[in-house]
C-alpha cells in the first residue's frame, strides 16, 4: 500500500498520522505550513480542493476530511478493531462520537482564528471569543459525561473515536483549563501513553502558531 499524507503540524491531520501509527502503516509525510500557505499550491489544491489538511493519497486515490479518513481506514483494516461494524450495538454511539469530535474541533478552530490567526487586532471580537470559549466548555463537560468512569469512550475499548477526540484534548487546553475536567485529564494522560500516539507526536512537527500556553477570555468581554 502506497500512502502519502499532506500534513500540517498541530492540525486535524494529526488524527490521521496517529491512526496510521495504530495500524502500523507506513506513509510519506508531506509537511505543509499554514503561515506560508503551502496548501494553496495548485498541485496540492488538485488533491485538497479547499486547501486544507489532512489530505491523503492511498494507492492512487485521494481523500480529505479527517473523520472520513479515519472511518475508511478503520473499515478497510477491521483486524485492528478500531471501528465499529454496521449493525453492531455500539455503532450509533461510535458515529455520534466521531461527529461530536468535529463539533468540538470546530469551536477550537474558531478560537484559533480569533486568538492566533487574525493579524489585525481590530478584527478580534472579545464577544465571539467569550461565546465560543463557553461553548467549548459545554462540549468538554458533555464529553466528560460521555466518558464517565470508562477507560476509553466506548466500553469495547480504544478506537477511532478516541483518536478523533484525543486531538481535541491536545488543543482545547489552550483555551479552557483541563484541570476543571479531571476525568478528561486522566483520559488524555492514558492516551498519551500509547506507543502509536508517541510515535505520531514525534512525526508531527513543530507547531507554528501558538505563542503562549493559555489564551484567556479578553477582559471586558
Amino acid at each position: 500500500m502506497s500512502i502519502r499524507l499532506h500534513h500540517v503540524p498541530f492540525s486535524r491531520s494529526f488524527r490521521v498520522l496517529w491512526m496510521l501509527e495504530e495500524l502500523g502503516l507506513e506513509a510519506e509525510i508531506i509537511a505543509h505550513s499554514i503561515r506560508k500557505g503551502t496548501m494553496r499550491a495548485p498541485e496540492v489544491r488538485a488533491i485538497s480542493p479547499a486547501a486544507r489538511a489532512p489530505a491523503i493519497e492511498i494507492d492512487g486515490f485521494t481523500m480529505i476530511e479527517s473523520g472520513a479518513i479515519l472511518e475508511y481506514l478503520a473499515e478497510t483494516h477491521p483486524e485492528a478493531a478500531l471501528g465499529v461494524a454496521v449493525g453492531a450495538p455500539e455503532r450509533a454511539k461510535y458515529l455520534q462520537l466521531m461527529h461530536f469530535a468535529e463539533t468540538q474541533a470546530g469551536l477550537i478552530e474558531h478560537l484559533n482564528m480569533q486568538h492566533v490567526f487574525l493579524r489585525d487586532p481590530a478584527l478580534i471580537s472579545p464577544t465571539v471569543i467569550k461565546l465560543n470559549t463557553k461553548r467549548l466548555q459545554v462540549t468538554m463537560a458533555a464529553l466528560e459525561g460521555m466518558l464517565g468512569d470508562q477507560e476509553f469512550l466506548l466500553p469495547t475499548g480504544f478506537g477511532a473515536a478516541d483518536i478523533m477526540m484525543g486531538f481535541n484534548l491536545y488543543s482545547a487546553p489552550y483555551y479552557v483549563a483541563l484541570s476543571e475536567y479531571p476525568k478528561l485529564e486522566a483520559y488524555r494522560a492514558r492516551l498519551e501513553t500509547r506507543p502509536a500516539y508517541q510515535a505520531a507526536r514525534a512525526k508531527d512537527g513543530a507547531q507554528e502558531f501558538y505563542t503562549q500556553d493559555f489564551y484567556p477570555i479578553p477582559e471586558g468581554a
